[in-house]
Order: structure tokens, then sequence, then C-alpha cells
């Protein structure tokens, strides 16, 4: 089987590693490695080798369970047999890097955007933190759309969990739907069921948008709660 550890070690990076370990602190087993070195990895692996990977695979660093989701996101086929190895591999998340590069990655959301809808929702009621994440991620990367947009903000509002990387998944989802579709979340803002720092945290991302004029970033500014 391609030596995907070897590759990885041969990659690493101990400045890159230290960087990541301040930007990663629910996970120390890192080697190194950047995402595009990573994706350049997939696209090498033969194709042979990609499922025993999948399937067994033995994902002792960071690096490795990235790789793994990445691949799961080139997976053609099925789409029930697909969803099967994303329900496995929420399991193994344990830090936003692994989520939100495994999100941005499942492409077959795109032809199965009803069918990925429904998959997710169980998610966003979870106790595990990541697998909310993972639900509310996928909706920022796939589903704020015109087809999608009222759910999704419904969506946003039901999520209670109080894990802070659930909560920053929101704000920046929200702050997204705002740039996407302004007049819809505008009136969601006022009137929603956010709790206050999670709210706070949205017109704040939202003020930091470039794509927002100053003028709406004013009356953003008065609608923090204190």
């Amino acid at each position: 089987m391609y030596d995907v550890r070897k590759i990885l070690e041969d990659l690493a990076d101990e400045k890159f590693k230290d960087f990541s370990l301040k930007l990663i602190p629910t996970n120390n087993n890192i080697l190194g490695v950047k995402i595009p070195q990573l994706r350049t990895i997939t696209r090498e692996m033969p194709e042979e080798d990609k499922r025993p990977y999948i399937d067994h695979y033995n994902c002792e660093y960071l690096e490795e369970l990235i790789i793994k989701g990445l691949l799961i996101g080139q997976l053609n086929g099925d789409i029930q047999e697909i969803l099967s190895h994303v329900d496995d591999f929420t399991s193994s998340i344990d830090n936003w890097l692994v989520c939100d590069c495994f999100c941005s990655g499942l492409k077959v959301t795109k032809k199965n955007m009803e069918t990925v809808w429904e998959f997710i929702q169980p998610y966003l009621y979870s106790d595990d933190e990541f697998k909310v994440r993972f639900a509310v991620v996928m909706m920022l990367d796939h589903y704020i759309c015109e087809d999608y947009i009222d759910q999704v903000i419904a969506a946003l509002d039901s999520v209670k969990h109080d894990g802070y990387y659930v909560k920053m998944a929101v704000a920046w989802a929200v702050s997204v739907c705002f740039v996407k579709f302004s007049d819809k979340t505008m009136k969601y803002l006022k009137y929603n069921n956010l709790d206050d720092w999670t709210y706070n945290k949205s017109i704040q991302k939202i003020i930091e948008s470039r794509r927002v004029d100053d003028m709406t970033k004013d009356s953003l500014r008065k609608m923090r709660r204190k």
C-alpha cells in the first residue's frame, strides 16, 4: 500500500507543527504538513489503495485523519454507501480543522442536495460538539443558496449546543447568510433565539466582512446585545 506515513514524515515541518498546535488545542498528535500537501497526497494515491485506506488505515496523526476524510469526499457511487462512510468518520472528528476540511471536500453533496440535507439534520441535535459543528459547517459550505436559505436560518436558530466550536460555526454561518442574503438575515437577527454570545459573535463577523457597507455595519453595531 501507498506509504502515507513515510510521505507525511518526509513532508513534516516543525515550525508549521508548532503553529498548528496553537490553532488546534484539542489535538496534539500533529506532524506539521499543510493542507494543500495533503490534497496532493490523495490525488497521487493509487486508486486501488484508496478504499483500503478508508476502511482499514489506522490514523495515528491528525494529517492521516484529514487524508481519510478527503478520500471519502472523493468517493463515487451509491450515496447511501458514501453517507455510511461519512457517518463513521464523524465519530473520529475531534477538532475544527478535521471537521472543516471534511465538510468542504464532500462534493457529492451537490448532486444529492435533498438526501444529504436530511442526513445532516440529526447531527444538529447531537451531544457531541464536533458532530453538531459538522452539520453546521455542511450547511455553511453547501446550503447557503436560494433553495435552502430559509431552512438554513431555521436550522441555525435551533442549535442549542454550548460548545465553543459549535457557537463559532453558527456565528460564521450566520455571517455568510448575511453576506449572501442580507435582507432575510437582517430580519432574522431582529427576531431570533441565539444566545447572546453567538448573536454578538455573528454581528462581529458580519461587521468584519469587506462585502458589507459601512452604513449597514453602523446599524449592526447598534444591534449588539449588552
